[in-house]
């Protein structure tokens, strides 16, 4: 079995659910992907960071540092610097709040990121495309480069296109139709 293998069976066995639903859009799904189940853990992480990291090379994006919208992204971005560290070009993790401190540095951007520094913003799960835009206009105002969006999952409603429809690349690591396939029809209600 492959790292990916083993990725969406944590994904399907701890993540994904049948039930009926409303997620963060607003909108109504049979199918709720708890990604964190499967970030926030050894084993999620020590899957996603390698493969993470290795999307973005094979990418050929050339980023510097990675994150995205709190709190989704972090473990993600976190799990993909950690596996960089020990490589030629380390990545930087940064994470975007949803609103600036409204004290000390008063900062929406926390981590790392430089003005400059080429970025892919990291999104846990892709539905409508919101968050990781929300987060690509962030960096954008800070003065970063967004070279694209890595998602772990695609939950393939739209959302990927809408990213794409506004001028950046899209890079996933799992489709919730693969997710589904592995979840073996099993009903497992949340």
């Amino acid at each position: 079995m492959t790292d990916h293998d083993r990725l969406l069976e944590l994904l399907a066995s701890r993540s994904a659910r049948h039930g009926s639903f409303t997620l963060a859009s607003g909108r109504q799904s049979s199918l709720y992907i708890d990604a964190r189940l499967t970030t926030m853990s050894p084993d999620g992480l020590a899957l996603i960071g390698p493969l993470g990291l290795a999307a973005l090379r094979d990418s050929g994006w050339g980023v510097q540092a990675i994150g995205g919208l709190t709190l989704g992204a972090d473990p993600i971005s976190c799990a993909i610097s950690y596996a960089s560290a020990g490589t030629l070009v380390p990545l930087r993790a940064f994470t975007v709040r949803k609103e600036a401190k409204q004290h000390g540095a008063g900062r929406l951007i926390e981590g790392p990121f430089q003005a400059g520094d080429q970025v892919a913003i990291v999104e846990d799960v892709i539905t409508t495309g919101a968050s990781a835009l929300r987060a690509a206009e962030a960096v954008r105002n800070a003065g970063g480069i967004v070279a694209g969006v890595l998602a772990l999952v695609d939950r393939e409603e739209g959302g990927r296109e809408a990213i794409e429809a506004a001028g950046f690349h899209v890079l996933v690591l799992t489709l919730a139709s693969d997710i589904m396939t592995r979840m073996r029809g099993a009903f497992r209600p949340m």
